[in-house]
């Protein structure tokens, strides 16, 4: 069942692009008004929720609920015109950022990064919400590459906001890799147009799924597929296009961090999951891949197998890489950069799993333990990262030499850390505990014993270092800088609300896993994206136009 083109689930769909992109004109209008631009960036970042939420009940949870809306944009029809679309995956991905990005909204106007006299920090703020947001709901691929520029020219001036030597070689580095990825991302997107004609995620389903219908030949597709995922990988921050990270997420401002690593990694695995389910995974095309070290070989009839043995070599060196590069660092900064490398791997195990079995359920579920999983990651990384800069206020520094009895001096926010650094691990009954949880069953029901054990020790590394900044941090007596330091409370509160949705998701477990199973179904019904946005042929735009266009 799809929404009616024009009803209110249809302007539902652009809602949430339309009161970003207001707010980041609004607050860029205000740029001499420092308090009237940030009272116009929490308003804009509350009714960004709102939309989001009357989108999240209205398309997918609601009982009546069509469960996939569409939005062409100027009424040009699908494929000829620009498609928004929102269903349960996009949904999901968008609950993540207004979650996340209210949050640090509120955290900002408490210690603006450089001072109030940066008028463009909230401007950005917006655009890069802007551009996650569009990413979410686009509807054919040359868009997608379109919004992730609009994210990643935000993030380019965030890498080097504070100016100095280390953040401008880090802006640097993250500049030309992205420039590097945006250049392949262009060239993949050229070659499907050159295979199938489209770039409309709808029309180019059904066009793989039938192939001879359309005179396509869908054996280049797995090659241009591995071109969309290299660049998928990279803004994912998965090995080896992990290097990156630890420099960019040092040099930007935590409460942007708490951004990037909460909300714009997740637009790399989004990418991942829609392209290879909903659109490339109807393409009938041989594969056969053996994976020694994980003692696999992957075989089949779709690209899928490709995806799945390419995301499980990527996935299980991010959780070592990670891991162990986290259990070494000298920094509160530094241990999170690292631990973001090794926990997206844990995201990206069970779709490399659903990418590779024949099972439908399995496939479901797989999906699911990483939609769970990335949420708990959201929610967790994201009150880390703004723990960091609430330290780094307080203190003046977040290197582990100069902290230390941090849980003396502010219990609140000794607490918040603790639950999040939890969720991290695992322990019931937070948000990560069931994400881990369903990501260790569905690894079992694959029997693949090999990625248990290397869940295992992923998950031990894990433990090992969020130990060790607790200690170094947070335990033992007050260091002088931590004896003479005052913790902001309002972003002592925001810490504090964002532990509390990390409980709240584990208590109440329940709908979060059925919003997270509506995701899933979502991404995998390709019949269903492709009716609800009815791509036409060109000979039926001609027929109905009588030719004027």
């Amino acid at each position: 069942m799809t929404a009616t083109p024009g009803g209110m689930e249809s302007q539902l769909v652009i809602a949430p692009m339309v009161v970003v992109l207001v707010t980041a004109v609004g607050s860029l209008l205000l740029s001499r008004r420092p308090r009237a631009r940030a009272a116009v960036s929490i308003a804009g970042g509350a009714a960004y929720a709102i939309a989001v939420g009357a989108i999240d009940w209205y398309i997918v949870l609601a009982p009546d609920a069509p469960g996939i809306a569409t939005y062409q944009v100027g009424d040009w029809p699908a494929p000829f015109g620009i498609t928004l679309v929102a269903d349960g995956l996009s949904a999901f991905m968008l609950t993540m950022v207004a979650v996340l990005g209210v949050a640090s909204l509120v955290f900002s106007t408490r210690h603006l990064p450089g001072g109030g006299g940066r008028s463009y920090y909230f401007p950005l703020f917006h655009f890069l919400a802007l551009g996650v947001t569009g990413a979410f709901l686009t509807g054919d691929l040359f868009n997608l590459f379109v919004w992730f520029e609009v994210m990643l020219m935000a993030s380019y001036v965030f890498v080097a906001y504070s100016g100095g030597p280390q953040h401008t070689r880090a802006a640097f580095w993250y500049v030309a890799l992205n420039l590097l990825a945006s250049a392949i991302f262009l060239l993949g997107v050229g070659g499907i147009y050159a295979t199938t004609g489209t770039l409309n995620m709808a029309d180019l389903a059904l066009r793989l799924a039938d192939p001879a219908a359309y005179g396509l030949d869908p054996v280049p597709v797995v090659g241009l597929l591995g071109l969309l995922l290299s660049v998928f990988a990279i803004k994912a921050g998965l090995v080896p296009f992990q290097f990156w990270i630890p420099t960019a997420y040092r040099a930007a401002p935590p409460q942007i961090t708490a951004l990037l690593a909460g909300a714009t990694k997740k637009v790399g695995i989004y990418a991942i999951i829609r392209l290879s389910f909903t659109v490339f995974a109807g393409a009938e095309v041989a594969v056969d891949f053996p994976i020694p070290l994980l003692g696999l070989s992957i075989a089949g009839d779709s690209p899928l197998p490709f995806v799945g043995a390419a995301l499980f070599l990527m996935a299980g060196a991010s959780i070592l890489v990670g891991g162990i590069g986290a259990v070494g660092r000298d920094s509160m900064e530094g241990v999170f950069a690292y631990s973001s490398i090794g926990q997206v791997g844990f995201i990206a195990i069970p779709v490399a799993i659903a990418a590779t079995t024949i099972d439908p359920g399995l496939r479901e579920l797989a999906i699911v333990a990483a939609l769970v999983y990335a949420l708990n990651h959201t929610l967790a990384k994201g009150l880390l990262f703004l723990a960091v800069g609430a330290v780094r206020s307080a203190t003046g520094t977040s290197r582990f030499a100069d902290l230390g009895g941090i849980a003396s001096r502010s219990p609140p926010l000794a607490i918040a850390v603790f639950v999040g650094s939890l969720a991290l691990v695992g322990i019931p009954p937070l948000s990560g505990f069931f994400g881990k949880f369903l990501v260790f069953e569905a690894a079992a029901k694959a029997r693949a014993g090999s990625v248990l054990v290397l869940l295992l020790v992923g998950s031990l590394l894990t433990i090992a270092y969020a130990t060790r900044t607790w200690n170094r941090s947070f335990w033992g007596a007050q260091t002088d800088a931590v004896e003479t330091s005052t913790v902001d409370s309002v972003q002592v509160a925001v810490l504090v609300l964002l532990a509390a949705t990390i409980v709240a998701v584990g208590v109440g477990f329940e709908p979060v896993y059925a919003f997270a199973e509506a995701a899933a179904e979502a991404a995998l019904d390709t019949e269903g994206y492709v009716d609800a946005v009815d791509p036409i042929d060109a000979s039926e735009l001609d027929d109905s136009t009588g030719g004027d266009h």
